[in-house]
């Protein structure tokens, strides 16, 4: 999923004021849109900014100081590809080039290895906590009534999608909707000590700071993947309270409005495809179409058209929204 399946020509150009392309290296296409929408995250950087290793500490293999120093470079117009340690540290963490990648793995990837290899353990704590959705899985046996309770966490929710029109408020009520499991699905309760039909579902803890969605657009079709191209609305803002009921989340966090800031677009099939991506600046309040060393201006028309999940000009994968209450920090440290 992260071959390049169409060339455009290659060339940097410096009339974005606050984002830059990034070179094709190696099928890097994923990567770059990943790059893209980490370097928008401005309390990313701000967090690996915190992070001083001994003087003496010196690794190229080193995710988190290479991350760091990518988001930087990036910074810099002038460096013509500023991302080629970073991707050379990720091809020895295993995130190989000349490969095709899944953006969403890529992703969970970074912050696992963000979690390895950092040594600043509260650090590490605190990007976790930027993106962790914290949540309660309750199980409910429809025989006694027992309630079973698992907390759980995610770094980013994943929707599954239906093969007609979607939209991403009922996608977020059908993640959390009530299930009932029965016939082969049973669950062994554990006050009857035995197997029986139960009721599941989750309620939110907590939301983070950015709340990173994955649209699930792939799918194991009898052992082929198989693309779901069906359209996916998605609103330039919303809350929680436009889409759950108290009874999934504390009132609080469900009045807590988000605002989205990046999506990362798939085109293409399951195993010739091309990632891309759309990013907002708040430094001119304009959107930007990154297609690797590309970038031109973009609308929010342009973004819309990323519903639709056409084959070529590629479909929305994953989503970022900045929780309305970070965005004076984020706007002051840029």
């Amino acid at each position: 999923m992260g071959m390049s399946w169409t060339r455009r020509p290659i060339y940097l150009d410096y009339r974005a004021p606050s984002v830059r392309g990034l070179l094709n290296c190696g099928l890097s296409c994923c990567i770059n849109a990943l790059l893209q929408s980490l370097s928008a995250t401005t309390e990313l950087l701000n967090l690996l900014n915190r992070w001083l290793p001994p003087d003496d500490f010196e690794d190229h293999h080193n995710v988190p100081l290479e991350l760091k120093r990518v988001l930087h470079a990036m910074r810099d117009q002038l460096q013509p590809a500023p991302h080629r340690d970073f991707l050379d540290c990720l091809h020895h963490n295993y995130v190989h080039r000349f490969t095709q990648h899944d953006a969403d793995e890529v992703f969970h990837s970074i912050l696992n290895l963000i979690k390895q290899q950092m040594l600043d353990h509260e650090l590490v704590a605190e990007i976790q906590n930027l993106f962790k959705i914290v949540m309660e899985g309750h199980i409910q046996c429809l025989e006694c009534a027992y309630v079973h309770r698992v907390p759980t966490f995610s770094l980013n929710l994943p929707l599954h999608l239906c093969e007609e029109k979607n939209t991403l408020e009922d996608c977020i009520r059908s993640f959390f909707k009530i299930q009932v499991l029965e016939d082969s699905d049973k669950f062994c309760c554990d006050r009857c000590e035995e197997k029986q039909t139960v009721a599941q579902g989750f309620k939110i803890v907590s939301l983070p700071s950015i709340l990173c969605i994955h649209l699930k657009r792939f799918r194991n079709d009898n052992g082929l993947i198989k693309k779901l191209y069906c359209q996916v609305t998605f609103p330039k803002s919303f809350s929680m309270t436009e889409i759950l009921t108290e009874q999934y989340a504390p009132e609080q966090t469900l009045k807590d409005k988000y605002t989205l800031y990046a999506v990362i677009v798939h085109s293409g099939s399951p195993m010739f495809g091309h990632y891309t991506a759309y990013i907002f600046s708040t430094k001119d309040c304009t959107w930007y179409y990154t297609d690797d060393s590309h970038v031109h201006r973009a609308s929010w028309t342009d973004v819309q058209q990323t519903y639709d999940g056409s084959f070529r000009t590629g479909s929305a994968y994953m989503l970022l929204y900045r929780r309305s209450s970070s965005e004076a920090l984020q706007e002051s440290s840029e």
